[in-house]
This record gives structure tokens, sequence and C-alpha cells, in this order.
């Protein structure tokens, strides 16, 4: 499968990429034009020409977001030949998000940052996001593999909600579990639960541990 996370070396991607890396350390309203030029290495009228605006970058970076996460959710409701219920096939946007983003990549901490601080652009993106998690339920039960529950639009945020933790709390939960929960290690310990818990609440067991 090929990674929606394809390098694109364009000035304008560059200068877009650097603006996700300030926005993702930083408040994005501390982050100013001329620091997103010297980053990236360009004068700052070349951001405005290719952007219009500070406010033009900003909806660029949330877009160019929500596009990989749009793949990465389209890819986590068809995984390939793999059986449904196996760890490794959990239809899981973290799972994606570590198949997929390359080491050290800014974007989860971007997301974590951008949720937290709130506003204008947190409503947009979140509300974005759902609408795919939206998607990817109705892919889900189309193909039989899940079912709404009689109120999708919950179902779909619950689903949300509980990617967005791990991804969002990563460092948090690698320093309790001793384990990064988005490698390959950490998501077959993270993901062995979240099956044994989807599939029979708290009471369940993993199915390898029966």
């Amino acid at each position: 499968m090929r990674s929606p996370y394809i390098e694109d070396r364009t000035s304008k991607a560059i200068i877009r990429d650097e603006a996700l890396r300030l926005f993702a350390t930083r408040n994005a309203d501390a982050v100013t034009v001329r620091d997103i030029a010297a980053a990236s290495g360009v004068s700052p009228s070349l951001i405005l020409r290719h952007y219009g605006s500070k406010d033009g970058l900003r909806a660029a970076v949330g877009e160019h977001v929500v596009r990989l996460f749009q793949t990465m959710l389209e890819q986590a409701t068809a995984p390939e030949g793999t059986a449904p219920l196996d760890v490794q096939a959990l239809p899981s946007l973290a799972t994606q998000v570590a198949r997929n983003l390359p080491t050290g990549s800014p974007i989860p901490a971007y997301l974590a940052r951008l949720l937290i601080d709130g506003g204008p652009e947190a409503r947009a993106l979140f509300a974005q996001l759902h609408a795919l998690s939206q998607a990817g339920l109705a892919d889900l039960i189309e193909a039989g593999s899940a079912i709404d529950g009689g109120d999708p639009s919950a179902r779909a945020a619950f689903l949300l909600a509980n990617d967005l933790a791990v991804i969002m709390l990563r460092d948090r939960l690698h320093e309790v579990l001793g384990m990064d929960p988005l490698s390959v290690a950490g998501l077959h310990r993270w993901g062995r639960q979240v099956l044994a818990v989807y599939q029979g609440g708290l009471l369940a067991t993993p199915s390898d541990q029966r």
C-alpha cells in the first residue's frame, strides 16, 4: 500500500511544511510570516505570493492535514489481505498514522496543539475529521464489519475520539507503557486491548490469551 505521505519539495510545499512544523511547536498566532520564511529559506514576499496571507497559509496547512487523514481513513476502512478481526487489520486511524507518517512527523503534535488550543480552525478541522470518520464507518457498515448502533454520528465520534487520544497522547502513553503505542510492537499491544474491548466490553479477554 502506498503511503499517502508523499514528499513534495516545491517551494510552496516547503513553506507549508515548515509552517506546519512551527505551528506544531508553538501557537500559530505566535508564529510570524518572517519566522516561516526563515525556516523555509525563502523571502516573506514569496510566502505572500503563494498563499496571499498568513491566514491563507494556515488554511492551506489545515487542508493538507485533512487530505492526509482522509487518505489514511480510507485505507483504515479497507485493509488489504488481512482477516477482519486481525489486530493488524484493525480499522484504526492511529494504525494508519503509524504506518504512513514518517518518523518525526510534526502532524500529530500539530493536531494536538490545534485541537487543544481551540478556535475556528480547530472546530473546522474536527468537523472535517468527524465527517471522514462517519464516511469510514459507513464503509465498514456496507462491508458488514460494523453496525451504526442506532446513532452513527455518535459512534463515528467515539471511534474518532479514541484514535485521536492515542495520536495526541502518544508521548504520555509511551511514558506509562514503556512502549511507543504507534510503533509496530506498541500497535500490537494496544490493538489487542482495543479489539477485546470493542468486541466484548471491559470483561473481555484478548483472543490470544483465552
